[in-house]
């Protein structure tokens, strides 16, 4: 007989302890518990939590009513709430803001319960859970914030942003659909990899797989299919618990075009946009290669260019600069190199030269598309270039030399006559040390008081008494002696001596002519030759103005004597330049007439003195028929205009007697006498007494 198993005994739990565990249970979870009667709204149970949330206590609150705990107001808030739970017998759930008594604010959570009696009709209680959800719903609105800041920002960027999970396109903003060319519809759901440029996919695919935070250059395609420089932004983030990436893609199209203009700028005129002196040199040092091909330097400059800038301003000088250089790159090839050196000066350099005869052809062309008129302000200008080459190696094997011999022959063939070019040669390298040698000299000259002026009478053609002097440069060289005008007078002006030594010339005639007025030894006025640098000058009125002042003289102890070449030059500001002086006292004569160009026209509208018929007519007097004619028209014509008329280089009596009886005014030459200076002209005039005019010579 097998010994049965004894029941194991179980302790009872009495109602107090069930009682206890629940209430220690309700008071240590962390919601608020309550129960009401479903008949009075009495409250019947509140663990510690929910009576101290209302400042009672366990014991203090049961019996209290629901109005009497939370307040009349908060009650009729959560009436419906309420009356739904007691009358459908459902559970209900909402929110409800709280405000503290020290003013923070909490979010709370309410579930209404309700508690059906054994008759499964009847609702006995409501048990009432609360919950803080402040927590909670302060993250929510965080969230919510982050969201409209990224959106508003989105929508405010000037850069495009596009988001995208796992290389598919979830959102982007709208500079970017403008960026491209796409609605935000038809980007949502694109692989990114669609937008970016063939040639790049490869790159930027890496990039994505790698899943780094990273900024790079790349490219996109629009939907017209045109290729736009960017540079992407790329970062990673969380978004509702997603990872995402975001990418700024920044239009970089205007800085790459920056950076070539920079770059272009660099190494090109800005005016003209040809290759600027650095970088042309720089090349040609690297096409000049030992045992290399042969080819030819050119240096052009243009002639007069300085008269459209002081006659028309710079912004027509421009013009004119943009056309000639044009017309440049036009004649030439495209494997030729052209610059602008600066100024009106441009430099070529042509390649694979063969032979002299190679290197016409295109001077040819250039002179012939320079000299096509240029139109500016409106009228047709004429410029012409003077070219001069060296041919590489024969002229030289480095850059400098062959450009400094490329200029020689510039200077050169602007000495010829301009609107041509000359090639180098040996002997002007010869030539242009000795101008150099001589450029130093007449710099040394004017500070060294070498300068003298000699003075050739002018007479009255019917009683020969002395009307005037003409004031002519001398130089008395250390070394070489005496010199003429011929001797030095090119070289001043290329260097532009000649306006400090025009200068200087003015202010020796009037200090002259004072002495002589003041003294009574010679009351006239002397006359002064002018350069055509000096006169081109836009202060020049002014400097005349300041030299009269400086020696104390009035205008009318003064003549200026222009060429008619300088009329030409300046004839669209001569009449008002003319009148200027005139207005100071200055007479104003035309020296060596008959030799340049004037149209006769111009005559009429220049407020002239004189004219000076040139020694070169005079001199066939009165054999030469032809000279005989031309002469007796010129004096006619002068006396026609109201002009007075002189005549240059008289050497004999019968010239003398045929040029008065036809009119002219005023005669110099070897006959009266040759040019002296200042102490020899007195002495002149003192032995002269009073001179009546020559008899006929047999």
């Amino acid at each position: 007989m097998t010994k049965s198993a004894k029941p194991v005994s179980r302790p009872t739990v009495s109602a107090a302890d069930q009682a206890a565990r629940f209430r220690l249970l309700a008071d240590n979870v962390p919601v608020l518990i309550a129960v009401f009667d479903a008949h009075d709204l009495t409250c019947l149970f509140a663990n510690r939590q929910y009576a101290a949330a209302f400042g009672l206590d366990e014991g203090s609150i049961v019996g209290l009513t629901v109005s009497e705990v939370i307040g009349e107001v908060a009650a009729r808030e959560i009436q419906p709430q309420v009356l739904r739970v007691l009358q459908e017998r459902v559970s209900v759930s909402y929110e409800r803001r709280l405000q503290q008594p020290g003013g923070e604010v909490r979010w709370v959570e309410v579930n209404l319960i309700p508690h059906v009696g054994p008759d499964g009709i009847d609702v006995q209680s409501a048990f009432v859970l609360i919950s803080d959800i402040t927590r909670f719903h302060e993250a929510e609105q965080a969230v919510r914030e982050s969201e409209e800041r990224m959106a508003k920002f989105m929508e405010a960027s000037l850069e495009g942003i596009v988001f995208h999970r796992d290389g598919v396109i979830t959102d982007a903003n709208p500079a970017l659909c403008e960026l491209l060319g796409y609605s935000l519809e038809t980007l949502i759901g694109r692989q990114a990899l669609d937008l970016v440029a063939p040639d790049q996919v490869d790159v930027v695919r890496a990039i994505m797989e790698a899943g780094g935070e990273t900024r790079y250059e790349t490219a996109v395609v629009n939907s017209d299919g045109e290729r736009l420089a960017v540079e992407f932004i790329v970062r990673t983030l969380w978004r509702h618990g997603e990872r995402l990436r975001m990418a700024v893609v920044r239009d970089i199209r205007a800085q790459h075009a920056a950076m070539i203009r920079i770059h272009h700028l660099a190494h090109h005129d800005p005016l003209t946009g040809l290759l600027n002196r650095t970088t042309f040199m720089e090349r040609l040092r690297e096409r000049l290669t030992p045992g290399g091909d042969r080819a030819a330097l050119l240096f052009i400059d243009l002639d007069n260019f300085k008269r459209v800038n002081d006659s028309l301003g710079h912004l027509e000088g421009d013009q004119v600069l943009r056309t000639v250089a044009e017309r440049l790159r036009g004649g030439l090839r495209a494997s030729d190199l052209v610059a602008r050196f600066g100024g009106d000066e441009f430099v070529v350099l042509l390649e694979d030269v063969h032979q002299r005869k190679d290197v016409q052809v295109v001077l040819n062309a250039l002179l012939s598309v320079v000299e096509v008129p240029v139109r500016a302000d409106g009228r047709d200008l004429s410029v012409t270039p003077s070219i001069g080459v060296a041919l590489y190696p024969d002229h030289g094997d480095t850059p400098e030399e062959l450009l400094q011999h490329a200029d020689t022959a510039m200077y050169l063939a602007k000495t010829a006559g301009r609107a041509t070019y000359r090639f180098f040669e040996p002997a002007m390298a010869e030539n242009a040390y000795a101008d150099l040698v001589l450029e130093g000299e007449l710099a040394q000259a004017l500070t060294a008081d070498e300068f003298v002026l000699f003075y050739q009478p002018q007479v009255d053609a019917q009683t020969g008494q002395l009307v005037g002097a003409e004031a002519l440069l001398r130089w008395r060289h250390p070394v070489r002696g005496l010199l003429a005008p011929d001797a030095f007078i090119l070289v001043a002006e290329r260097h532009r001596l000649m306006v400090p030594l025009g200068e200087w010339v003015m202010q020796e005639a009037a200090r002259q002519s004072r002495v002589w007025h003041e003294s009574g030894v010679a009351p006239v006025p002397i006359a002064v030759n002018l350069s055509s640098m000096q006169f081109r000058l836009a202060s020049f009125s002014k400097s005349v103005s300041q030299v009269l002042k400086s020696a104390g003289v009035p205008g009318e102890w003064l003549e200026l004597e222009l060429t008619e070449r300088m009329l030409t030059e300046e004839i669209d500001r001569l009449p008002e330049l003319l009148r200027t002086l005139r207005a100071q006292g200055l007479a104003i004569s035309i020296d060596d007439f008959g030799t340049g160009y004037t149209a006769l026209n111009q005559l009429t509208r220049l407020p002239l003195d004189k004219l000076k018929i040139d020694q070169s007519f005079v001199a066939g007097l009165p054999e030469d028929g032809g000279s005989a004619a031309i002469t007796r028209a010129m004096v006619q014509m002068a006396k026609g205009l109201g002009l007075r008329v002189g005549a240059e280089g008289v050497r004999n009596a019968r010239q003398w007697h045929l040029l008065a009886e036809w009119g002219c005014d005023e005669l110099q030459g070897e006959v009266i006498a040759t040019a002296m200076p200042a102490d020899e002209f007195e002495a002149w005039l003192a032995r002269r007494g009073r001179p009546a005019r020559p008899g006929m010579e047999s």
